[in-house]
């Protein structure tokens, strides 16, 4: 797929529980909302292609050369597709969505969704430098037990596994509003990310799936990791996911918009307060003016 580099919204988001810690604003770009559509209208049914799409669209976006990997987890199966955006620190905000699909269906809510959007979340954060290191991955083989992310995490060293200071998944989008996994996520990313939607007045909803399903997220929490999932299934929705349903016909564009643009604003805040922070400190109340 070939793409003309859209163009972007510098935005300068006002945040006011922020306002005690920083001048308020929070810079960020959104990408026009025809290339965030056309990006999940590019995807392919097959998984290798699917990472060569990605690959495509990373470099597109900026990342190439040295921030652009490819980690080999087995024979057989794409690896890892890994973009890495260096910080003013070391400490790193990962952010990760699996870009393979089963049989049944065109894997577009699961997890095309996710995956297209990786490129798009890097480009709209590079406005401006960053204090955390920020690694994209799109990660292979969720649907046959989380392969991809499991020997990500576990290559990783204690020191770098410290580091981590957020883990944020990604995955299925579009179906609906944005939903979080809050049974399975950090308190401290969970408070932050409902305060970006109240502050941004978008919706955001919880919807656990204990004991239904599972994702990567999961394979960063045995280390301790932060970690928070963001999707958008609901129980009427959870059908379509491994069916022939899966397909463009499902995803609502605008909330799958929407769901883009809340990530981007939670990702840029986070840089600033990580959860660890938020923790020790407690969340700062809103100012309402």
């Amino acid at each position: 797929m070939k793409l003309h580099f859209p163009r972007f919204i510098l935005l300068l988001f006002v945040i006011q529980f922020l306002a005690p810690l920083l001048p308020g604003q929070v810079p960020f770009r959104i990408l026009d909302r025809d290339v965030i559509d056309a990006r999940l209208k590019g995807f392919s049914y097959k998984n290798p292609e699917r990472e060569s799409i990605l690959e495509d669209m990373f470099k597109q976006s900026g990342c190439s050369g040295d921030k652009l990997q490819k980690q080999i987890v087995r024979k057989r199966i794409p690896p890892n597709l890994i973009c890495v955006v260096p910080g003013e620190t070391d400490r790193v905000i990962l952010v990760g969505a699996h870009s393979d699909h089963v049989a049944a269906g065109d894997g577009v809510a699961d997890n095309w969704s996710g995956a297209s959007l990786l490129p798009s979340l890097m480009y709209s954060l590079t406005a401006t430098p960053r204090k955390h290191t920020l690694i994209f991955v799109a990660f292979t083989d969720e649907e046959s037990g989380m392969s991809g992310s499991i020997f990500y995490a576990k290559q990783l060293t204690a020191e770098q596994r410290s580091k981590v200071d957020a883990m944020v998944n990604i995955d299925t989008l579009g179906l609906g509003p944005t939903k979080i996994w809050a049974t399975h996520a950090d308190a401290g990313l969970v408070n932050l990310l409902s305060r970006v939607a109240d502050s941004m007045k978008l919706p955001l909803g919880v919807v656990n799936v204990d004991n239904v399903g599972s994702t990567d997220s999961e394979s960063f929490a045995q280390y301790k990791i932060p970690r928070i999932t963001v999707h958008s299934i609901t129980q009427e929705t959870w059908n379509i996911l491994h069916s022939h349903d899966d397909n463009l016909k499902a995803i609502k564009m605008d909330d799958y918009f929407t769901s883009y643009r809340l990530l981007i604003a939670y990702l840029a805040v986070l840089d600033i307060q990580p959860p660890r922070a938020v923790e020790e400190t407690g969340p700062t109340p809103p100012q309402h003016h």
